[in-house]
This record gives structure tokens, sequence and C-alpha cells, in this order.
């Protein structure tokens, strides 16, 4: 298997801990880490594993457990190119979401402004409709490229069933995203990077970017909800289990403060899902993936 892994065009790695590629720095071992350098390496990666492979971006939304994982992981890291296509701008799955804003600054593209320090990967972004300061992936995106176990086809705008933090993607594991086409508009290069630098100053000054986290752990439950306040409101910031610990910046962030483990994350979860639900009668959801 890996010596076919290899002929296909990927670097393989046995047992790789996870916690060396997510933002959480949390994560035990996998059977199986493939990295492809080719949208065609990637197709046939998951041709050959018959689909029964779990996709990894930058890993910026996932909290993986700490114990022995028995299933193949694919890595979209390497798959990073970006072109234009007639009036669109079309990145593989693995680009980097700044890099990406980055890219339609320097050719004066607006509209990517909001996405500015969003930590993830195009095909991260589509597969959960990220978004930021009321910006959502789903007003760019025209259309998403997919392998679908048989063939690739294209999916349009109206056949991703975007929703807030949903898509198509997150109902369906069956499509694996390989390109994504966003529409472009022209803008004025000056104020493009003014509003960019507006936006990492506030994600500077409101979110613990100096330690390890995956974001924003909940998904707000109703319009008016702000989630980090609700747990704020009912003294929750700087609590702790185990290496884990409700930011004391952002209330909406768990981060990683002396080596936590799964465990610890998922236990403080539970608990400010039970104490929200106590104070407020609202059911909270996560938005990072729980592997």
């Amino acid at each position: 298997m890996i010596n076919i892994l290899l002929e296909l065009g990927n670097d393989v790695y046995t047992n790789e801990k996870l916690k060396c590629h997510v933002s959480f720095r949390i994560g035990g071992p996998v059977r199986l880490f493939v990295v492809p350098y080719s949208l065609e390496s990637f197709v046939k990666t998951v041709e050959l594993f018959k689909g029964n492979v779990r996709i990894l971006g930058n890993g910026t939304n996932v909290l993986p457990k700490d114990e022995f994982m028995d299933y193949n992981v694919l890595s979209t890291e390497n798959l990073t190119g970006i072109i234009f296509e007639k009036d669109l701008l079309v990145c593989e799955s693995g680009l980097n979401l700044k890099r990406l804003c980055l890219y339609a600054l320097q050719h004066g593209f607006s509209g990517f402004e909001k996405a500015y320090g969003i930590p993830g990967s195009v095909g991260g972004a589509v597969y959960m409709n990220a978004g930021a300061f009321g910006w959502e992936t789903a007003n760019l995106v025209e259309f998403v490229d997919v392998y679908d176990g048989n063939k690739i086809r294209r999916l349009s705008k109206s056949e991703l069933d975007f929703s807030y933090r949903n898509s198509i993607f997150k109902k369906n594991k069956g499509l694996f995203i390989l390109r994504v086409g966003f529409k472009i508009f022209e803008g004025d290069k000056q104020k493009i990077f003014l509003e960019m630098n507006n936006i990492i100053k506030k994600r500077v000054e409101k979110q613990p970017l100096e330690f390890p986290s995956a974001g924003s752990v909940f998904k707000r439950p109703k319009e008016n909800f702000y989630v980090g306040s609700a747990i704020e409101k009912i003294g929750l910031k700087g609590f702790k289990i185990g290496g884990a610990m409700i930011s004391e910046k952002h209330a909406g962030f768990i981060i990683n403060y002396n080596n936590a483990t799964s465990k610890d994350v998922k236990d403080i979860i539970n608990h400010v899902k039970n104490k929200v639900y106590e104070a407020y009668k609202v059911n909270l959801e996560t938005e990072i993936e729980i592997w």
C-alpha cells in the first residue's frame, strides 16, 4: 500500500500524530497520513482508499482524540494552486485563506477583506461555510469542482446548499473538494489594504492568537445570541480542566495553555453546554469538528 501511494505522487507517514498538524496541537497517531502533490494524486488516492479517508486542510477547526485512530488521513497542504479562469479566481482546496486574501490584494480584487486572518484552507472554508464579521465564504463562491467517487464534476453555487456554518459537504461525506471558483470584483488596493489591516487588528485585540486553539468553539444558536458574551456573563472565563482553559480574552475560545488533552477540551465543552442551558435554556452545538 505504501509503495503504491508513493508511486501515485504522495508523501506517506505511518503512525503520524495529528497534534503536529492541527492548530489545537492535540491529537494522537493515525494509521496513514498521506500528502499528495497534485489534484491527480489526490483523486487517485481517494480511489485507492475507496473514499474511506478523512480530509485535513489546515487543521484549524479540528479536535482529534488522544488515542490511536484506525483510519487514514489525506492532507491537502500541498494543493495550493491559484489561477484566473475567465472572470473568476480559481483555487485548489489546500490554499491558505490568508494567501488568497493577499493574492486578491495584490491584484486589486475586493470582497475577501473580512476573510483575512481566518486560519483555514479554501476547502475547509467551503466545507463549513466559514465566516467572520458578517462575511461568509458562500458570498463569493461560484462553483466547486468535486470528486464524487466516480468522476470529477462541477457543482454550481445553487447545488452547494450553503447555510450558517454548513454546506452540502458536511451532509455528503462522499464529495471531495478539489477546486473552488470565486467571483471577483475590481477594487482600490489602498482601501482593500486598510480594511484588511483593520480586520487583523480586531483579531489581535479580541482573540487569544498567542495560544493553540481551534478558533470559535460553538455555533451561534440563534440570531443576536453571542456565545462568547453568554459564557462570560455566567462567569466561565478562565475556567480550566487539565491543560485546557476558556480564554480570558474571548470566552468563545478554548485554548491549549498547558499540554491539554482532547478529553480536557471535550470536558470543558460539555461543562459549557450544561451551564449555558441552565442559564439561557439554549442548546449549543460545536462549530469545530471532533474526530
